[in-house]
Parts: structure tokens; sequence; C-alpha cells
């Protein structure tokens, strides 16, 4: 079973938005089940990444690569990064993963891959 992340598109004018938000950034529409949901694709480019050091303590591993990826839609997500040489630009390939577990819980997030 392939894990998706969802994208909202406003009914009226077809505006996709990543993540939810209450009102249509492009038409203003407030209707609360005005949105339909669209899977995001798992292609895109890197546009910036980073390392982060200091991570909390149920973070597994010592140290942890973030990047903002454009996906082919033109929506922008931020991810996990097992890339071993990012370089901006680079086409990369997303995966829906656990990103974090504790003791009674997984979180799950996009984690992107060379493409």
């Amino acid at each position: 079973m392939a894990l998706e992340i969802y994208a909202y598109q406003c009914k009226k004018c077809g505006q996709l938005h990543y993540p939810f938000r209450m009102v249509c950034k492009k038409c203003g529409n407030m209707e609360p089940f005005e949105f339909n949901t669209v899977a995001l694709p798992k292609n895109g480019k890197l546009l910036t990444f980073t390392t982060v050091h200091n991570l909390p303590p149920d973070f597994n591993v010592a140290k942890l690569s973030l990047g903002i990826v454009e996906l082919e839609n033109g929506l922008r997500i931020t991810g996990q990064l097992k890339v071993p040489s990012p370089k901006i630009g680079m086409a990369v390939s997303g995966k829906v993963e656990i990103v974090r577990e504790a003791e009674y819980s997984k979180n799950f997030g996009m984690v992107f891959y060379p493409a």
C-alpha cells in the first residue's frame, strides 16, 4: 500500500493549497467543505537544503538533512533528504515514510531520494 500526502483543491477556482488553508488564497472561498483532496506528486526539484545537528532525543539519528522541493505541480514541500551529496536544482523523488517514531506514535512525512 503506497502512502500519500494530500494537497487541497478549491472547488470554486481550482487553486491547490498545501498545507490545508481555511480560506482559498486565490478566490477567498471560506466554505469548510469546498476543497477536494489531491495526492501530491512525488517528483520535483531541490530548491534549498540544510542539515540539522542538534535534534530532540526522540530522533534516533545524530543529524538530519532537510530540503525544500518544488513538486511537478508547482507546490513546495519540506521533507527529509536521503541524498549523499545534495545540489540545488537536482531532480529528486519522494516517498512517504516514517520520519519520527515515539514509543506509541509514528509520524509520516515525505523523504526525498535522488531521482
